[in-house]
């Protein structure tokens, strides 16, 4: 790992968002300070300082300055430690373009469908939000067989952009299978995504990072509990 330079992340250990700041940094080879935040009771007095608007995680602080946002996270890290050969970003602007189209689709639509699906009471609503995620997938396994063309990752030889947005999900993919008995990762349906899921989580950069499928299991057993309670509610 390289040198701190004052380089602070903000975090919960499940966050699948938080992730992939993490495995931004590992790729960077970037030294940080984390704190874990505790998102269900009181948090942080610097999380409130450095996010006030939305108060969530991650929020990585570099030089006392906060940056907040995902993948907004991953780009910044990309773009300030640039002295390494990797880059998580593609070097063509049009790449570039594809690969923020395809992040956009899995945080704005893909996996709010997923969320939506796991929380509701309504086993009609569920059955059509599982159908959306089903059929984001197989639009997502034409989306790597185009991007990848034939290589490992959608970035090519290496993890990049789009595998971190994608693969910080790959977890909660597993974990439901686990729980659930969920197979949305099916090798009949979406076999090239299966295949490129098992080596992302292979991959020392990500294996180091993310937490264990069990645990994540475990965790989102009591979250649906929580969250259809709360829906109950109202």
């Amino acid at each position: 790992m390289g040198e701190r330079e004052g380089v602070k992340l903000l975090g919960a250990w499940y966050s699948p968002v938080v992730a992939r700041a993490k495995i931004a940094l590992h790729l960077k080879s970037v030294d940080y300070d984390y704190f874990e935040e505790d998102l269900f009771g009181s948090k942080s007095e610097l999380l409130l300082k450095s996010n006030p608007v939305h108060k969530k995680v991650p929020v990585l602080i570099h030089n006392s300055k906060p940056i907040l946002e995902s993948l907004n996270i991953v780009e910044y890290i990309d773009e300030t430690w640039n002295s390494s050969r990797q880059f998580i970003l593609p070097s063509h602007p049009h790449d570039r373009a594809i690969a923020r189209f395809w992040s956009a689709f899995v945080d704005d639509k893909w996996f709010p469908a997923l969320k939506a699906a796991a929380i509701t009471k309504s086993e009609e609503a569920k059955e059509k939000g599982m159908k959306e995620v089903e059929k984001g997938l197989l639009q997502l396994e034409e989306a790597f067989v185009s991007i990848s063309k034939g290589k490992p990752f959608f970035g090519g030889e290496a993890i990049g952009f789009m595998d971190i947005c994608l693969g910080s999900f790959v977890g909660i993919l597993k974990a439901r299978e686990k729980l659930k008995g969920e197979k949305l990762l099916d090798e009949t349906k979406v076999p090239c995504l299966c295949k490129w899921a098992d080596q992302f989580l292979s991959d020392d950069t990500v294996k180091n990072v993310v937490p264990e499928i069990d645990k994540v299991a475990e965790f989102l057993g009591e979250l649906e509990v929580r969250a259809q309670s709360a829906v109950s509610r109202t």
